[in-house]
């Protein structure tokens, strides 16, 4: 059968924009190396050229030297086309990966909305549910302060005390937590009325001032 209908020829894959800049960037390679031996023949036809009186010999140094720049300007621009072509590979190779992040992105907000839409169909997201609950949650709030009220309310307190009766009670604890204060103070930090110290020196004594002896001491008094 196969001698008859042939067999189909494998399908080789397209090459991709990676396989293809991988190879552009392997042939500038190549030819950044050409130009750079050409530069070299150049520098030494240079010094020939120098080197040669002006004559026949100097001619040929200038037709060789000739030659190797026209190979050095065809290479020149095979590399500056290749190098656009490369750029070019590499705007597509970016704008394709940023449509394929474009389309998972677009893919992941489905997917959330989906979610999100399921989520709001829960019977617990209902918004009549909620406010009812919200509600009651309020009013178990309201009687629990009332019950804490009412625990804190102290038992066997007279409520027919006037205004007068309060402020005098106030006032005679205000009169008896000072005394308290004042006996609760030491004697010795109490203030103490102190004599007052006298202002004036005592005056010195008239007569002849006698004069000291060698040392500096007043001499001692001679017995009659």
């Amino acid at each position: 059968m196969k001698r008859i209908f042939g067999t189909r020829k494998p399908q080789t894959p397209a090459p991709t924009l990676e396989d293809a800049g991988a190879k552009m960037t392997s042939r500038g390679d190549t030819l950044d190396d050409k130009i750079r031996k050409l530069d070299e023949q150049l520098v030494k036809h240079r010094e020939q050229i120098k080197k040669c009186r002006p004559g026949p010999a100097q001619e040929a140094a200038k037709r060789r030297a000739l030659g190797v720049l026209k190979q050095k300007r065809l290479y020149e621009g095979q590399r500056d086309q290749l190098y656009a072509q490369q750029f070019n590979m590499e705007q597509t190779s970016f704008a394709l990966e940023s449509m394929k992040d474009s389309v998972q992105t677009v893919q992941a907000m489905k997917a959330a909305g989906k979610e999100l839409k399921q989520t709001f169909k829960s019977k617990e997201l209902n918004i009549d549910s909620i406010e009812k609950m919200h509600d009651e949650m309020a009013d178990l709030m309201d009687m629990h302060q009332e019950i804490q009220d009412v625990l804190g309310q102290s038992f066997g307190i007279p409520d027919d005390i006037d205004e007068e009766e309060l402020m005098g009670e106030l006032d005679a604890l205000e009169d008896e937590l000072a005394n308290e204060d004042a006996s609760a103070v030491p004697s010795y930090m109490q203030d103490v009325d102190l004599p007052e110290a006298p202002t004036a020196l005592p005056a010195v004594p008239a007569g002849p001032m006698e004069a000291n002896d060698e040392f500096g001491l007043p001499p001692v008094p001679q017995r009659t």
